[in-house]
């Protein structure tokens, strides 16, 4: 183990006589810089002997000697090292006064996402660990208290008070009865506030009486408490947090292929590590899955500590009822992390779940590093989506690393999905899919069908029609009838704003509004109270001006056209009166409490109409929702990005899958001026198989994911020249270890981005397309150990990138 361990001139001294250490240690530094890639060497001193692999620590770092935090990542007895370096070798100052440290199983992840992704391992080591347990945020002092073993005059309800013992009242007694118990288990100590409310008393005064009395010890502690929110302390919300109506499990009947899944990945759990894809159809019943893989985890296991499991879905602030049913399941066992929470609550959150109070955590995709001891499931909800991969440093994705994360611990890892990503899916239908398996839920639960999807050409509707409408003949016919028969629609449009074109209308000018800092155009927001009418605003980098009355070239009053949410809520106003109608995009729901609100208001059917972005396509579960309106499937179709076709199916796919959760049957009305793209007549045709394989096949044929592994490395600078030189230095420096590799991967650029100019950078982007991971990392690696290539202000290294703008 001693020759991991590397020293540097950032963590040597020169005293007069050589430290006796105890021992070494292998620290990382928090501290973004890729010279502590490796960690550096410290030695242990006597009053620290306890210090292991997971501890904070605090170490000086550097020729100034800087205190400053880092992680153990392993330690030794002794090094083999030349006298005079061994000398030299700075000490630990001291432990985190916490006691805060992370699970052995998070620094070899740590020093993995290192390496792969191109960041320092001091960074990623802070990602880690949230911000609120480092400050101690919500930390306070608490009196606790136990019973007085020397007391004689304690003794239960059910017995005869002893002639010397005074009186004691109603509360008191109870209160003695509870500790009577708490005796009898490990921990007989309560916080006296906690045991105030167990047996109902208002206050602590008359049990405070019982300390001064001596029948009961006291003493003060450090307890971690968060904000409570009036919702049980999961949700930032005054609203009720959207919970569907749940059925104990023995309630429910589960389908044949409920059944045959739940049994083949439950048996898995004893198995060691695999990956199972569980790919069911919208309404299938997959999270009744995962909850009686849990069910399974968690009886009959007599394991100290106690087996736990992790479950990632995508933003959890959009997916209220999911996590609601399995706190309705589970109860107190169940930890939350999403960014929602109160800086003291998730410190709360972290400690539960570090202490093995919790045993079930469902969080966002930070909560992949939860520390649980004993940690035997995961399961990534919806792991296609997007939002599981994180756009700055680090830019892990949270579904690979949690299939990295069970790999290392060697236990199953559930992907779920209607619509999985095709690299999933690749993996699963691959004879070479590397421990991938794939379980499959044709058939949604209780008998329900799949919704009817219509497919509506909006170039054919807009020739019988005459003006402009956003909603075609059928989808208001179709509208007009579900709120005539007393059910509810929800109306899709993935784009924000009132319109995405400002122009002149004189089209010999041909003048259109961009924004002064990015290579993008401008987008129009309706608001009445505003002299113009309005803002135009950029979608990229945030800025935005009134909208101007005339075309600066040939002075003309500007027209704006184009589609958003806005304008769409106009028409729908105009066209149906009176009709209860909310808008969700993120200009109308700017805290997960609007989002909260507003969701509860539709399922108590306040609300007729949901009109939003792609936040309302995925994890709603409404039985009263019968028709699904696509405003335009087109928004995605023609991006400049090879997955263009993969996230119009899915986000098509997932919004159909609103529909016909009930009796009732569903419809879906898709409008598009493409209506025979593949990716949206198999959307509507509700058969992913045959998609997957026509994608697959077409990017085999060129070389792209998921035959093969793409970085981006993208470089930005404020200067156009400095940024071209910096890309073709780099450009240089990678085809030069490349062909030291036999050319094995395929370099494309240096050459502009999509969007060439982003908030006033310039930037350029290379591609490497590699035949496998492995080779991928040798190539980025030799760049890296050149310092030729590292991630900061001017570079973003992307591994595995989910999007190429």
């Amino acid at each position: 183990m001693t020759d991991l361990f590397h020293s540097s001139t950032a963590s040597l001294h020169d005293p007069a006589q050589p430290p006796k250490w105890v021992g070494f240690a292998l620290v990382a530094p928090e501290q973004g810089i890729d010279l502590a890639s490796q960690g550096l060497t410290y030695g242990v001193p006597a009053d620290l002997p306890g210090v292991v692999a997971g501890d904070r620590v605090w170490v000086p770092l550097g020729k100034g000697d800087k205190v400053v935090p880092g992680y153990v990542l392993q330690t030794a007895t002794t090094l083999d090292l030349p006298a005079d370096k061994l000398r030299r070798v700075k000490g630990i100052k001291r432990v985190d006064p916490a006691g805060l440290s992370l699970t052995p199983d998070l620094i070899e992840l740590a020093r993995w996402m290192a390496a792969y992704y191109c960041c320092p391992l001091g960074m990623v080591l802070v990602t880690m660990l949230p911000a609120a347990v480092k400050h101690g945020t919500g930390t306070k002092t608490r009196l606790f208290v136990r019973l007085n073993p020397q007391a004689t005059e304690v003794v239960p309800s059910d017995q005869p008070v002893k002639a010397q013992a005074r009186k004691l009242t109603k509360l008191q007694r109870a209160a003695l009865d509870v500790l009577h118990q708490r005796d009898a288990t490990d921990d007989p100590w309560i916080e006296l506030r906690e045991l105030a409310d167990l047996v109902g008393a208002k206050g602590t005064s008359s049990l405070s009486a019982l300390i001064d009395r001596g029948l009961l010890l006291a003493t003060p502690r450090a307890v971690v408490r968060g904000d409570r929110d009036g919702s049980g302390g999961h949700w930032e919300t005054d609203a009720e947090p959207v919970t569907p109506q749940p059925l104990a499990p023995e309630e429910l009947t589960l389908t044949p292929a409920q059944e045959a899944a739940g049994r083949r990945i439950g048996d898995a759990l004893v198995k060691g590590f695999g990956v199972h894809l569980l790919h069911g159809v919208t309404g299938s019943g997959k999270t009744e899955v995962y909850l009686r893989l849990i069910e399974r985890l968690l009886n009959g296991q007599t394991a100290d500590p106690a087996p736990s499991a992790l479950v990632l879905v995508p933003e959890i602030a959009l997916t209220p009822q999911t996590v609601s049913r399995f706190i309705a399941r589970f109860g107190q066992r169940v930890a939350v992390q999403h960014s929602g929470l109160s800086a003291s609550h998730r410190h709360e959150q972290w400690r539960r779940i570090r202490t093995g109070q919790a045993s079930i955590v469902v969080g966002a995709r930070s909560a992949v590093f939860a520390p649980l001891p004993n940690l035997r499931l995961i399961i990534v909800d919806e792991e296609h989506d997007a939002s599981y991969k994180q756009d700055q440093l680090p830019r892990y994705h949270g579904r690979d690393l949690a299939v990295r994360r069970a790999q290392m611990l060697g236990i199953p890892v559930v992907l779920g999905s209607a619509t999985p990503s095709l690299e999933s899916y690749f993996n699963a239908t691959n004879p070479q899919g590397r421990g991938y398996h794939l379980h499959e839920l044709p058939d949604r639960v209780a008998g329900q069908a799949l919704p009817k999807v219509r497919i509506v050409d909006l170039q054919e509707d807009r020739r019988l029609r005459r003006g402009v409408h956003l909603l075609s003949t059928q989808l208001e016919e179709a509208l007009s009838k579900t709120l005539a028969d007393g059910g509810q629609a929800i109306l899709l449009l993935n784009r924000r704003g009132y319109a995405n074109y400002i122009a002149c209308p004189d089209h010999r000018c041909g003048w259109m509004l961009n924004c002064d800092h990015c290579d993008a155009l401008m987008v129009y927001h309706k608001h009445g109270s505003l002299p113009a009418g309005g803002l135009v605003r950029c979608h990229h980098c945030g800025a935005e001006q009134l909208l101007p009355a005339q075309c600066p070239v040939c002075a003309r009053r500007v027209t704006v056209f184009g589609l958003g949410t806005q304008r769409v809520e106009e028409e729908i106003s105009r066209k149906f009166p009176g009709v209860p109608m909310l808008r969700m995009d993120s200009d109308t729901m700017r805290t997960g409490k609007d989002y909260h609100r507003g969701l509860e208001s539709f399922r108590r059917g306040e609300l007729r109409v949901l009109l939003g972005t792609q936040m309302i396509a995925k994890g709603l579960d409404f039985p009263n929702v019968r028709l699904v309106g696509v405003i335009s499937a087109d928004t995605a179709i023609h991006m400049p990005d090879f997955r263009a076709s993969e996230r119009t199916f899915q986000i098509v796919a997932q919004v159909a899958g609103r529909a016909g959760r009930s009796e009732h049957p569903g419809l879906v009305i898709v409008q598009t001026f493409s209506p025979h793209e593949p990716a949206i007549t198999l959307a509507a045709a509700h058969d992913y198989k045959a998609f997957a394989e026509r994608e697959i096949a077409l990017r085999l044929q060129v070389g792209l994911p998921p035959a093969t592994r793409l970085a981006r490395v993208v470089v930005r600078d404020r200067d156009a020249r400095r940024a071209a030189d910096h890309a073709q230095q780099l450009a240089d420096a990678l085809s030069a270890a490349n062909e030291q590799l036999g050319n094995a991967i395929r370099l494309r650029g240096p050459m502009p981005c999509p969007i060439a100019r982003l908030a006033d950078y310039h930037r350029l982007e290379i591609q490497l397309l590699a035949p496998d991971a492995v080779t991928l990392q040798k190539l980025l690696t030799a760049v890296r150990n050149d310092r030729l290539l590292k991630s900061d202000a001017r570079t973003a290294v992307d591994v595995d990138p989910v999007s190429l703008l």
